[in-house]
């Protein structure tokens, strides 16, 4: 009988990963999609300033021409860092789920009922009608995603992935 040499670890072939289901895989292709429009989101609420500046006003005649030019700024620094910061968190939960790391998938869940939230909310605000419709398209991809990381060959996949 093999005895290892005293202080030293013997180490266990590591198990191999079994390949991602196609609903894990369609998932991941619709995380990349909302990765690309949230990038391309950035360039819809930069191309419709005027429009958004034109909402705030209409939605708040109280406001000052300074007031009003503030506000903008500052929702299109929301909108620039949230674009970059959505995009990053989408490739980041669409690496980890491919890998079938469940606390991803709830994760991207989590955000995508924030993301609900926040798109319902966001059809109510002073904007450009452009900026509106491009966060349904975004949101779109999330309930795609949602949709596929919950079907039953990715939960399989996910729990045969836990560690």
């Amino acid at each position: 009988m093999y005895q290892p040499y005293p202080g030293h670890e013997t180490q266990l072939p590591e198990t191999q990963r079994p390949p991602a289901p196609a609903s894990v895989l369609t998932a991941v292709k619709a995380m990349y999609a909302g990765a690309a429009a949230s990038l391309a989101g950035i360039v819809v609420d930069l191309l419709t300033v005027g429009a958004t500046k034109d909402a705030i006003a209409r939605h708040s005649p109280n406001l000052t021409a300074g007031q009003v030019g503030s506000t903008q700024h500052a929702l299109i620094a929301g909108f620039i860092a949230g674009g970059v910061i959505a995009a990053v968190v989408w490739i980041v939960l669409a690496y980890f789920c491919k890998l079938g790391r469940g606390w991803a998938r709830i994760t991207g869940t989590v955000l995508f009922g924030l993301s609900t939230v926040d798109t319902l909310v966001g059809l109510f605000t002073p904007l450009a009608l452009a900026p509106r419709l491009w966060a349904l398209v975004v949101w779109l991809a999330g309930l795609t995603a949602v949709v596929f990381l919950w079907r039953r060959a990715s939960s399989a996949y996910f729990r045969s992935t836990a560690a």
